[in-house]
């Protein structure tokens, strides 16, 4: 079976339901049947082959859809790249994974030449429209490159002229997309996914998420992330409908809700925050969503418990994971979404294994650990990875004795409960002790008016890491420092409480999923450092 394949069963039951969403965009599955086609006999007469890897550098659009599908219905393989990396990292995530053709849209035409001088591998490239501004009503980026690109071919004149072709079928262990991450703790990496780690995790979703063809699934999570990207593949193997935003704006995103009358989508924690601090979220109608899911980063309590106050119409679903995943290992299901009663107590767990996930905890020497005991949290199953792109060493110390190492710690309760403590290359040692930044983070998030925050450990002559907190406040709040500290006291170890609280008036950096990036955070305070640890 391919990812493919949802597409013919969907124009076989829903053919004149819709497929695709969008500002100014409405295709049934036959017509997204047929544009994917025909982009897919776009590729082939580029010189796209099977196994091939195509690229496409561009915000959530509907082409960035019909690119996922085309890519492998040419037999191709997908490189969907970060668009907010600087250029350099743009260079290397194509001449690493050897892109062949580039499809480039909306803002970024103007690196378009850039890139190609930069990477001699790359061929060819498609366009978005050529009439001024791209579909989400932001005008394109010209750049001094722009108007040179020559031979650079326009994405919806190419589709009008072009003949659609056969599904190339590919499947099963085949490749079918590159993901790169890590790219914030040294040179990104190629994630390599097959059609059956996404279709293990459509499999689970399905069940998990409940997803159906009555669903309107919101991509509002870039898709150049595996997070949005694993939920194109699950909406289309339910035949549900995809509902496509260019970026996350609250306003944009309840406006999306509201129009497309949308059941489920995800956010990160960082988002919920921005939508309940909204001062005009109740103006909108958002009876139609059912589910809300979240993960990518540690969800603070006190943010859920506004959360499922404010939308109690709404259910809430956990999901853990990571690209190497593709993306999902463990659910907290909307039952265990309670405070009080015989369920309570697990909402601060990642949830269970999904059914066809193997979980455990491990010690340094990979020895599996008993209940309660933190640990190196290993996967195996189906949705694991095939490994790191051209990076045998690497892909043979993460996947080791046949489980995928996370590098995240964590513990298993009686129940097998999964409880995430914070990523082993995270921790802190401060005077012999362990530290983990996320209950730290935790706490300090439990103070009022704290916005978000970051723990990271800092160089220090006396215990050789300091807990170093970050603190950024809510708009118009101002934070007694003294009194943070005291409340952190009251809740933590003293080894456990931070050394110095920075209050800060600026967001904090993030990733293009949302997570602060401690790795900036921590590089002012150990850039003299031989070691990034003590």
């Amino acid at each position: 079976m391919g990812l493919t394949q949802g597409i013919h069963r969907a124009v076989q039951l829903y053919a004149n339901r819709p497929a695709l969403v969008a500002e100014g965009v409405a295709r049934d599955w036959a017509t997204f049947a047929d544009r994917v086609a025909r982009l897919a006999g776009v590729l082939t007469a580029q010189g796209v082959a099977a196994g091939d890897r195509v690229a496409m550098l561009g915000h959530n659009s509907p082409r960035f859809v019909e690119y996922y599908f085309a890519t492998l219905w040419a037999g191709a393989v997908m490189v969907p790249v970060n668009t907010r990396w600087a250029l350099p990292e743009k260079i290397h995530s194509l001449n690493d994974s050897g892109a062949r053709l580039l499809l480039v849209d909306g803002p970024f035409a103007g690196e378009a030449n850039a890139l190609r001088r930069a990477c001699p591998g790359l061929e060819n490239l498609v366009l978005r429209d050529s009439g001024g501004g791209s579909w989400e009503g932001a005008p394109a980026d010209n750049g001094p490159d722009a108007d040179a690109i020559g031979d650079a071919l326009d994405y919806e004149a190419a589709l009008a002229q072009a003949q659609a072709v056969p599904d190339a079928r590919r499947g099963g262990e085949d490749l079918a997309a590159l993901f790169y991450t890590g790219g914030t703790t040294g040179r990104a990496k190629g994630v390599m996914l097959s059609h059956d780690n996404f279709l293990a995790n459509s499999m689970n979703a399905l069940v998990n998420l409940g997803i159906t063809a009555d669903s309107v699934h919101l991509h509002v999570s870039p898709l150049f992330h595996v997070a949005g990207g694993s939920r194109v593949f699950t909406t289309t193997v339910a035949g549900g409908t995809h509902a496509v935003i260019p970026r996350f704006e609250p306003d944009l995103f309840l406006e999306a809700i509201a129009r497309f009358k949308v059941t489920i989508t995800v956010v990160v924690p960082t988002m919920l925050n921005a939508l309940l601090q909204h001062p005009r979220l109740d103006d909108y109608d958002l009876s139609s969503l059912q589910l809300l899911t979240y993960g990518a980063s540690p969800m603070p309590e006190s943010l859920l418990r506004r959360a499922m106050a404010r939308l109690p119409g709404v259910t809430f679903l956990q999901s853990y994971g990571m690209t190497e995943l593709s993306p999902v290992a463990t659910c907290l299901s909307p039952r265990y979404h309670k405070f009080e009663g015989p369920d309570a107590g697990r909402i601060r767990s990642a949830g269970q294994a999904v059914f066809n996930a193997d979980v455990a905890v491990m010690d340094a020497e990979d020895r599996a650990l008993a209940p309660g005991e933190v640990g190196e949290i290993c996967v195996r199953g189906p949705m694991v990875m095939l490994g790191y792109w051209q990076q045998p060493e690497l892909t043979a110390q993460t996947l080791r004795g046949g489980w995928m190492h996370t590098g995240d710690a964590g513990y298993l309760d009686d129940e097998g409960f999964l409880f995430l403590v914070d990523r082993v290359k995270d921790m802190i040692i401060s005077g012999g002790e362990n530290v983990y930044s996320a209950a730290v983070e935790n706490v300090l998030y439990k103070f009022p008016g704290v916005h978000e925050c970051a723990v990271i450990g800092v160089p220090d002559d006396r215990w050789g890491e300091a807990v170093y907190a970050i603190v950024v406040a809510e708009p118009g709040v101002q934070i007694d420092e003294q009194a943070l500290l005291d409340h952190c006291r009251e809740q933590l170890a003293g080894y456990e409480c931070p050394k110095t609280i920075d209050l800060r008036a600026e967001a904090l950096p993030k990733s293009g999923a949302g997570k602060i990036l401690k790795a900036d955070l921590r590089a002012p305070f150990w850039q003299d450092q031989q070691r990034g640890i003590h």
